[in-house]
């Protein structure tokens, strides 16, 4: 059992203001993708908002993040800006993958943003490896692992639990339960739909948490990075819902339209206005002045990825092999002049 935060007005309207952050940008990228200025893969993370908002609020500058492929909000909310994203989205230079890797795979290594993973799956082990590294340093830190409920039928799944329970690491497994795998009911392909009960069979702490109340998410997220700080992985299963299909390509022909409006009525951008409405922490000009910085923010970022830069088609084949780094201007002083060395840069 946990207990959320106590709510406030900063603290409310800043969790609100995070999650409209992330539903306006998706928002917009739809609106995009239809115009063809964002093309390839796009997975949406729209009503899940609540998973990524509260479990950030639980970590420090100094933890790890590793996503998945439907990462906008794990991104924008850790901390990489607007603009970097959307460049990326746009495929430019300026993105914060160099444009190379789009939707799917968000990265940025200042914020400890490790994807972006678009298998399923995927980012279990690196996941693993990034906390035994902490741990085998001597670093305080939790590598927070986001995954769908997909993910829990793969190989990976088990041996990254086992891993990380025998070896006691610092992972703190956040296992994003929409209810369907692509477009597979949970109950079609796991024998256990408790998913908290399977992940406890590894011998560490899990519950199961209501992933559409951003309140809940930070209560549990708090509770349980404190648990991975002492020394224990741990296992949140956020039960959530996404409002859009599986990705833009996927007609969503697997789930009824009235099963998808009723999840909308747990909304949870709707749900934490009426609460903080309610308290007399929101007005009417304070939601305005949200809504307003949140368009402003959107606006500035899509005339960022605008423009920016294609990548040259000569660097096509950069990057498939290490480079070592181009002399500092110090360094090309010491050695006497211009050092460039057009192999540094091939």
């Amino acid at each position: 059992m946990t207990v959320a935060p106590r709510l406030d007005r900063d603290h409310g309207q800043h969790l609100l203001h995070q999650m409209l952050r992330v539903r306006r940008f998706e928002e917009k990228c739809v609106e995009l993708y239809s115009a063809a200025k964002i093309r390839g893969f796009m997975h949406l993370y729209i009503g899940e908002e609540a998973v990524a908002v509260g479990i950030m609020e639980a970590l420090e500058p100094k933890d790890a993040i590793v996503a998945t492929y439907r990462e906008h909000g794990h991104a924008l909310v850790r901390g990489v800006s607007a603009d970097a994203v959307m460049a990326e989205m746009y495929g430019k230079v300026e993105g914060c993958s160099r444009g190379r890797g789009g939707s799917m795979h968000l990265f940025d290594a200042a914020t400890r943003f490790y994807g972006g993973n678009a298998i399923v799956g995927g980012g279990l082990p690196l996941a693993v490896g990034l906390a035994l590294a902490d741990k085998l340093q001597g670093r305080e830190c939790v590598t927070a692992c986001f995954f769908g409920d997909g993910a829990v039928a793969e190989g990976e799944f088990h041996e990254s639990m086992n891993l990380a329970a025998l070896w006691r690491l610092p992972v703190l497994f956040c296992c994003e339960n929409n209810l369907y795998a692509m477009g597979t009911a949970i109950e079609r392909y796991e024998s256990e739909t408790d998913l908290a009960l399977k992940a406890a069979s590894y011998e560490m702490p899990a519950w199961t948490v209501d992933g559409m109340d951003v309140m809940a998410v930070e209560g549990a997220a708090r509770k349980a990075a404190a648990e991975v700080r002492g020394g224990m992985p741990c296992f949140l299963e956020l039960r959530t819902y996404r409002f859009r299909a599986h990705s833009m390509y996927d007609p969503d022909l697997y789930r009824s339209k009235e099963e998808i409006e009723r999840w909308k009525q747990h909304d949870p951008i709707a749900a934490l206005t009426a609460q903080l409405q309610e308290a007399g922490l929101l007005s009417a000009g304070d939601i305005e002045e949200l809504e307003r910085s949140v368009a402003e923010e959107v606006e500035a970022a899509i005339a960022f990825a605008e423009a920016g830069t294609l990548e040259p088609v000569e660097d096509l084949e950069r990057f498939v092999y290490w480079e070592p780094p181009l002399p500092t201007p110090a360094e090309e002083v010491a050695a006497g002049g211009d050092s460039t060395d057009e192999s540094a840069t091939a």
